[in-house]
């Protein structure tokens, strides 16, 4: 029962923020929800295994990111298939209240790895490490994806861009 209650804390407390995270990669809140939901059903598929872990909120995270990451690429080449425009800008999203609509326009046109450590990194404020914990890759490759990220945002935004990945 102790597993149960641990399994429902991580859910209440995690689950939103993930969604956020994801919606940065997809930019559709709706998918954005239904990715977190089955990173959280595989959570529980593995819970006896992933309840033992040290933060089992990093192992769901890693799965909801994974899975936006493939349906973001799924969804891209699909687009380039059927020669469609650019996608439509999320109308009424949460996040375009705090987020200038500018803003949105230019980390969608990121790739999908470099929108996931764009929102883990500035959005979630997680350190390098974690970014690339999550990501599955080295400390360097996510600064590389972070460093490649703000150059294109930069460009894309008509700024300068400094350099404080730490």
């Amino acid at each position: 029962m102790d597993r149960e209650s641990d399994f429902r804390d991580i859910f209440a407390y995690h689950y939103a923020r993930i969604v956020r995270t994801v919606f940065w990669i997809l930019q559709d809140w709706d998918r954005s929800e239904e990715v977190t939901q089955d990173a959280f059903v595989q959570l529980l598929r593995h819970w006896r295994r992933v309840a033992d872990y040290e933060q089992p909120d990093a192992w769901v995270r890693r799965v909801a990111i994974r899975l936006a990451v493939q349906a973001s690429n799924r969804e891209q080449r699909l687009a380039s298939v059927m020669l469609r425009g650019r996608p439509p800008t999320p109308q009424g999203q949460p996040l375009e209240d705090a987020m200038s609509v500018e803003v949105l326009a230019a980390v969608r046109q990121l790739s999908p790895r470099q929108r996931a450590a764009v929102a883990l990194y500035y959005f979630e404020d997680r350190p390098v490490e974690e970014v690339a914990h999550v990501l599955e890759c080295s400390a360097s490759t996510a600064r590389v994806h972070l460093y490649r990220a703000r150059q294109r945002l930069a460009e894309l935004l008509g700024e300068e861009v400094g350099s404080n990945v730490r």
